[in-house]
């Protein structure tokens, strides 16, 4: 990774006065940083009568509200911690370390503005459990890991809406399995070829770095990714202490091994039934246990992410008011030594900006959840909720179901051919985790497809598929209209269409939600309130600051 404070540098103006105009320009009052015994003047400050210090109580005031800090996520702290240095602009710029944004093949399309000319703002935010430094070592775990290539244990996706009114945050579990891009590592040129079988999601950080990451979650989502924070262990460590401690709660006394084990899966966390502020390595264990929360799962560990991101939040909307200079010297030495951004946040000034965006909507229009899944064997594959939550996404449509706005599909431009051109392959997709497929589906469906005209549909009879809702796949841009003939034929919503580069015609498959019938059921048709597609029990609201993690029988003390 290079660092933006060598590789593409601009010229400054030397000496102090330079940095004292730029960061006059922003808005920071150079005077918070000079030596005052460690004070900020307050109300009770008082002074002569007839002295008249320089920007007087304006002055003091802009001071304050520059010190009283929000944010709407994880990576908005960092980002305005990091903007607390300004006057280090030099040093802590050299202490940004950053890689390319998409080192894969293709990018997804950017969003289009609005009616206002603004446009959303997406934003992964990537923790990597990578063990070859000894920081991260100590608090990682085991030595067999040093060398290995780091896991992107944690991804979440930030998207801040385009009128900046609202914001959802989507975990992607570790384990979910794809199929992963072609990319090529920006330092070595090394070429990690596309893989033909799926592997876990977490893998992509080892092919290249943080890039591949991004060209990963473009791929499975076709959302447009103008950003990456990424942080490491020790940087995760750092950071909670530099703030002081988050607010987390657990419905009874927990402990982070199975009751008296010393060794093994699981953590040292340890912590009394109700709300604990955790900062440091007890922060961490936080973020990575699993094991004793809800039903021991990464799901559930999601879950308790999503709980110390958004109690962070409030923790910081009420009561963030840093008073010493050198504490906040420290928090940005930390923030910009503990990040590693991509290029297009190569300095303060940029990070600040951004930071400014992030934290512009109320939390109690922030909404995280975690993508929509299905167990296969040990790991997790999405399902079409999950491409439903993507597409609103993609659009820009609040998560909260307060937004005028709806999820629609228009018509494809593509103009359909004539039905008995279009050649539909039917799959049945009725198999759950607890019943087998519906025998007969797919003929049956195809059956009803020649009944309507399109005589070239084949069933495929070999394939037993498990989907939980009916979808209809197309390869290419050309057969979007085709594939939209036949779903309107079907009474299947447009929403239901999409392209994939998993089938090399029109595909329909069956879904559990549709086990009976020639016709689509209108009770299985799309909702179209978005808050009602998400899983309750993974969905956290940022201003709800009174949700606890359940202990599991065995964890607790």
């Amino acid at each position: 990774m290079g660092r933006s404070g060598v590789r593409g540098e601009r010229p400054r103006p030397s000496g102090h006065g330079g940095a004292e105009a730029r960061a006059g320009d922003l808005g920071w009052d150079e005077s918070l940083y000079q030596d005052t015994g460690g004070a900020v003047p307050g109300p009770d400050d008082r002074r002569p009568p007839g002295h008249r210090h320089k920007g007087g109580r304006a002055k003091r005031r802009r001071g304050i509200r520059i010190l009283r800090w929000t944010a709407g996520t994880l990576a908005v702290l960092v980002l305005a911690t990091a903007g607390a240095g300004y006057l280090w602009y030099r040093h802590l710029n050299s202490n940004i370390k950053t890689d390319k944004l998409n080192i894969g093949e293709h990018r997804a399309a950017k969003p289009t503005p609005n009616a206002a000319g603004q446009t959303p703002l997406n934003i992964l935010l990537i923790g990597s459990d990578d063990r070859n430094s000894k920081e991260n070592l100590k608090l990682g775990g085991h030595k067999a890991s040093v060398g290995a290539a780091p896991l992107a244990d944690v991804q979440m996706l930030v998207h801040l809406s385009a009128d900046r009114t609202n914001m959802s945050v989507v975990s992607m579990p570790r384990d979910t399995l794809t199929k992963l891009p072609k990319c090529t590592d920006p330092k070595t040129g090394h070429v990690y070829e596309a893989t033909v079988t799926p592997q876990m999601v977490n893998g992509s950080l080892g092919r290249g770095g943080p890039g591949c990451t991004v060209a990963t979650w473009e791929e499975m989502t076709g959302i447009h990714i103008d950003h990456y924070l990424m942080v490491e262990f020790a940087g995760v460590v750092t950071m909670a202490d530099a703030v002081g401690g988050v607010p987390v709660c657990v419905d009874a006394n927990f402990v982070g091994r199975y009751r008296g084990r010393t060794t093994g899966e699981g953590t040292d966390l340890k912590l009394k039934k109700g709300t604990t502020y955790v900062k440091g390595e007890q922060a961490l264990q936080w973020l990575r246990t699993r094991h004793g929360f809800e039903d021991g799962t990464d799901i559930a560990r999601a879950k308790a992410q999503h709980m110390y991101m958004s109690a962070m939040v409030r923790e910081l909307r009420e009561n963030a008011t840093f008073s010493h200079p050198n504490k906040l010297r420290q928090l940005a030495e930390k923030a910009t030594d503990a990040l590693k951004p991509d290029e297009g946040l190569d300095t303060i000034k940029k990070l600040y900006d951004l930071s400014v965006e992030l934290k512009k909507p109320n939390p109690k229009r922030m909404t995280m959840t975690t993508m929509p899944f299905v167990y296969a064997g040990s790991r997790v594959v999405p399902t079409p909720a999950a491409d439903k939550l993507w597409k609103m996404i993609r659009e820009d449509v609040a998560l909260d179901g307060k937004d005028k706005k709806k999820s629609t599909t228009q018509v494809s431009d593509d103009p359909a051919a004539a039905d008995d051109k279009i050649a539909v392959q039917v799959r049945n997709g009725t198999r759950t985790a607890t019943t087998g497929a519906v025998p007969g589906r797919a003929s049956a469906v195809q059956q009803a497809l020649i009944g309507k005209g399109f005589t070239l549909a084949v069933s495929d009879r070999s394939a037993s598929l498990a989907v939980d809702r009916t979808v209809l796949d197309y390869p290419s841009d050309d057969l979007e209209g085709d594939a939209q003939a036949v779903a309107k034929s079907l009474g299947i919503p447009l929403s239901s269409v999409k392209k994939s580069a998993d089938v090399s015609g029109v595909t329909l498959t069956v879904g559990a939600d549709w086990k009976t019938g020639t016709t689509y059921p209108k009770s299985a048709a799309e909702s179209d309130d978005p808050a009602k597609s998400l899983d309750k029990n993974q969905t956290q609201n940022g201003a709800d600051g009174k949700q606890c993690m359940h202990v599991q029988d065995g964890y607790t003390w």
